[in-house]
């Protein structure tokens, strides 16, 4: 079975119960392949009954999953992550005609997804609570991490199964069971990478469709105990103060507008290269991307000219081509990103390469990658995620002004620094604000090391045991073995001579 003829085999469906069924939504929604604009197929607008059964089966089938040993949850687990390794190809492609992004980053993000799975799953079994010091002579204090419960995913488009692999891996091997709703671009992709997931015990992780309707209910329903999110600044928000009335517990990861900042010590070669990677890969659509470069006056110039050399050099086109980058997710999401550029060059920016449509192309939701000079601190696109494939420079004159005006941001997601000066490393670790710095190395994660923002960034970490953390409860037991009258010194009656003296 080709991808397309899985596309349409899965039209309509959502996956409940371990079992993929059509919805009895009415309302429908198109999936266009961004490159060719051809209708893929439609997805439903889940019904709250529906959502209503999923979240009654999570809990039926949570229970019964934190029944297993730890060993046994690391174990299918495993499995899980080899037989994503095993759809490799067939998932790549998926997401290639759902979402645009070349066919070598959508697989490259399917060995992500292996990699964090696998490192969840043994973090899982490796640490469940901590023993301490007691507190009273002869009893024994500890701690137990014990599982939320159902834990609700929603994802954005740009990296529709390696963020809820992230998420979901977590949640997991903390115990609970996921219930992912996915952005509207990829839905076909991610009841695909489902299929991974059927060793679990059923309905432990399932997928139902949509987009805002689906997701404010998740969010809003008494019976799921936590949320995890990636998307917009204002959603994030709504999501945040309804989990804060409910006291339910909230991940939650949004936008960024990452600085860059070049110092002259650095191989420009090399950095142009980084550079033009970190503010193109995806098309510019990930939210650590480089959006702000600031650029040291004694190489400015010549850094602007590697980097345009470097950037005019990307092939565009279709995903499953031989290209280096793809078109944006939608035509909405193209125009309200030309919407950006334009209103830069009003406020001064310069063209330096880029700017418009590929003119090669006549159908697609193709954009240039661009550079833009003489940009300045005030400008929109340096207070805001520009969210596509552009590259604004500004002019710096010391290390000191590039961390100043780089910590200038509402924002605080990842920060860039390029630099062979060991004092500028280790300073720009310490001052820049940021959840993650990279020095001389962008876009890059470790599974064990965690991944989240600062500011308006979001809040919570993704990956390494706080990955896990994010979604377990902590208990504290303390237990007196012999239960003797070791406690007798605070209890009634209160001894006369400990009494308010007068």
């Amino acid at each position: 079975m080709t991808i397309l003829e899985e596309i349409n085999r899965l039209d309509s469906n959502i996956l409940l119960g371990g079992q993929a069924r059509k919805s009895k939504a009415t309302e429908v929604l198109d999936v266009i392949d961004p490159a060719t604009e051809q209708k893929l197929g439609e997805i439903a607008e889940t019904t709250t009954d529906e959502i209503d059964e999923a979240v009654e089966i999570a809990h039926a089938a949570q229970k019964k999953w934190w029944a297993l040993s730890g060993l046994e949850r690391s174990e299918i687990m495993h499995d899980v992550a080899n037989r994503i390794h095993a759809m490799r190809p067939r998932l790549a492609e998926a997401m290639t005609r759902e979402m645009g992004k070349p066919y070598k980053e959508a697989a490259d993000e399917v060995d992500w997804c292996v990699s964090s799975i696998r490192y969840s799953a043994e973090v899982g079994r490796s640490d469940t609570g901590r023993v301490m010091g007691n507190a009273i002579e002869g009893h024994l204090n500890y701690t137990l991490k014990e599982p939320l419960g159902v834990v609700v995913s929603i994802q954005t488009f740009n990296y529709p199964l390696t963020l809820l692999s992230w998420q979901s891996g977590g949640a997991l091997a903390a115990g609970n069971a996921v219930i992912a709703k996915p952005s509207e671009h990829t839905t076909f992709t991610t009841l695909i990478f489902a299929e991974a997931f059927e060793p679990l015990p059923a309905g432990l992780f399932q997928v139902i469709s949509g987009a805002g309707p689906a997701g404010k209910y998740l969010v809003e329903h008494p019976d799921t105990n936590a949320i995890a999110f990636t998307g917009s600044v204002p959603t994030g928000q709504a999501i945040g103060a309804t989990c804060g009335h409910m006291m339910k517990r909230a991940l939650i990861e949004v936008s960024g507008n990452d600085p860059f900042i070049i110092m002259p010590s650095a191989d420009l070669d090399i950095t142009a290269r980084a550079a033009t990677f970190a503010a193109f890969m995806n098309c510019g659509q990930i939210c650590v991307s480089a959006e702000r470069f600031y650029v040291h006056e004694d190489i400015h110039d010549e850094f602007i000219a590697k980097m345009t050399e470097n950037a005019k050099a990307i092939r565009i086109g279709n995903g499953l081509e031989k290209v280096d980058m793809g078109p944006m997710v939608s035509q909405k999401e193209r125009t309200r990103y030309e919407g950006v550029l334009e209103n830069a060059l009003k406020q001064g920016a310069n063209v330096v390469t880029g700017g418009g449509r590929p003119a090669e192309f006549n159908q697609g939701w193709f954009v240039e990658p661009t550079i833009l000079s003489e940009c300045n601190q005030s400008m929109d696109m340096f207070n805001n995620e520009s969210f596509g494939p552009v590259a604004p420079i500004c002019r710096i004159s010391s290390f000191e002004e590039g961390i100043e005006l780089a910590n200038d941001s509402k924002y605080g997601l990842g920060a860039n620094i390029y630099t062979r000066d060991l004092k500028e490393a280790v300073r720009a670790t310490e001052q820049l604000q940021a959840g993650m710095v990279w020095v001389n190395a962008p876009l890059l994660d470790n599974d064990a090391g965690p991944f989240g923002g600062s500011k308006m960034s979001g809040s919570g970490r993704q990956l390494g045991p706080e990955g896990v953390e994010a979604f377990q409860e902590t208990k504290f037991v303390m237990i007196d073995p012999d239960c003797t009258d070791t406690q007798d010194f605070w209890w009634f009656p209160y001894k006369d001579d400990e009494s308010f003296k007068g």
